[in-house]
């Protein structure tokens, strides 16, 4: 084994603080008993101040995925028609799992180089006069390519054209990292998971609920039985689930809303920018290029890299892997070998962006890759310019 630390810097699953660890190494305790549900009643009420929500948060002992289709069928019957719009990798895998339920997805396409369009969906909205759509479904935080969608706009959008879909977000990678107002952004359901900007492993997943999504679930068709939502809402009331919840990875998750709560959430997504802005004055300065183009789109999260043309990023990322032990995220179906991503999220500092980008710079020197020097100077120089990060203050 190499000395030192790996450095997991794909844009999740998120290195777990130690404080979380911590937490998690708690005894498992009985779920059914009579302490469990103060640790229930924490994380269900933790959760809503973190979506930004008065209403349900359901959680599952799922990977985002699950999440996903628990969204569409709690909602929706057979035959039905979403509006989904093409940001990248995910839109597309939850387009895929929409066709697989039975539904109607009707795609927007979109270039992979940023977020939703706002106009786009108005334009299809207001073709809509039967009001056949059901649905409108958009990725906030697109993970395969850095680019983020103006949910308030799209919710503008959904109004402007007079149309009654319900209006369904995922925000797995955005969620405790980038603002996200689920409750003031007019959103009916909220899709995330616990291995982002939650800071926990990989395991629980949630959708937050609106009053009118709700509504529609009493009449929705499409089979469910794990995923539904009054299964859970009945027993979640006091702090209980309908069958086994991930015991462990909710102490962990208590743990992270207090951390998230110490810093406060508006300095969580000052520290996300401040990282993103650093790390996109090295890849200028490395004379590379920024696969998000719209700059009103640019994540917080993470910052994907296209490489030049005729070279390999999955080749660089094995070389920087091998000489100096730190995982980047690879670049998925359509920019496959095209693009790296860099994961600045989650529990993340000042110096752990800096051991990030050196090793990024001594990789695209190690594998040849045509760069110039600089990048990491130039990412000193930005949080420089930008002053000492905030500190915490409870929120």
């Amino acid at each position: 084994m190499p000395a030192g630390r790996h450095f997991l810097q794909i844009p999740g699953p998120s290195n777990v603080p130690d404080r979380i660890l911590r937490a998690m190494d708690y005894p498992t305790m009985d779920h059914r008993g009579p302490g469990f549900a103060e640790v229930g009643k924490a994380a269900l009420e933790g959760v809503k101040w973190v979506f930004g929500t008065e209403s349900h948060v359901v959680i599952y002992p799922s990977s985002g995925t699950g999440a996903w289709e628990a969204a569409l069928v709690n909602t929706l019957s057979p035959g039905d028609t979403v509006l989904m719009y093409e940001t990248g990798h995910f839109s597309t895998l939850w387009k895929k799992l929409a066709e697989r339920l039975g539904l109607n997805p009707i795609f927007i396409e979109g270039d992979w180089r940023g977020g939703a369009d706002p106009s786009a969906i108005e334009a299809r909205l207001r073709e809509d006069t039967a009001h056949e759509i059901k649905a409108v479904c958009v990725v906030h935080n697109e993970t395969s390519t850095g680019s983020v969608s103006p949910i308030a706009d799209v919710r503008k959008a959904i109004d402007a054209a007079g149309h009654p879909a319900l209006f369904m977000v995922d925000t797995i990678s955005g969620l405790a990292s980038i603002e996200y107002r689920h409750d003031d952004w007019g959103v009916d359901v909220t899709v995330s998971g616990s291995q982002k900007g939650l800071m926990l492993p990989p395991g629980i997943s949630f959708n937050a609920v609106s009053e009118k999504a709700l509504a529609a679930s009493k009449s929705a068709k499409l089979q469910k039985s794990y995923w539904a939502w009054d299964d859970m809402i009945g027993p979640n009331k006091t702090g209980y689930f309908p069958y086994t919840p991930a015991t462990n990875i909710l102490y962990g998750l208590n743990e992270a809303i207090a951390m998230l709560r110490e810093e406060g959430l508006q300095n969580v997504f000052a520290r996300h920018a401040r990282h993103a802005a650093a790390t996109r004055a090295a890849v200028q300065a490395w004379g590379l290029e920024v696969l998000c183009k719209n700059p009103a789109h640019y994540s917080g999260v993470l910052t994907a890299v296209l490489m030049p043309e005729g070279h390999s990023a999955d080749n660089f990322r094995a070389v920087t892997l091998r000489n100096y032990d730190m995982s980047l995220g690879n670049g998925l179906s359509k920019v496959s070998d095209r693009v790296f991503r860099i994961g600045h999220l989650g529990d993340f500092n000042d110096l752990m962006l800096c051991g990030t980008l050196s090793g990024i710079e001594m990789g695209l020197r190690d594998a040849g890759v045509p760069h110039k020097a600089g990048g990491v100077q130039a990412a000193m120089d930005e949080l420089g310019r930008q002053g000492a990060p905030a500190q915490a203050a409870a929120e």
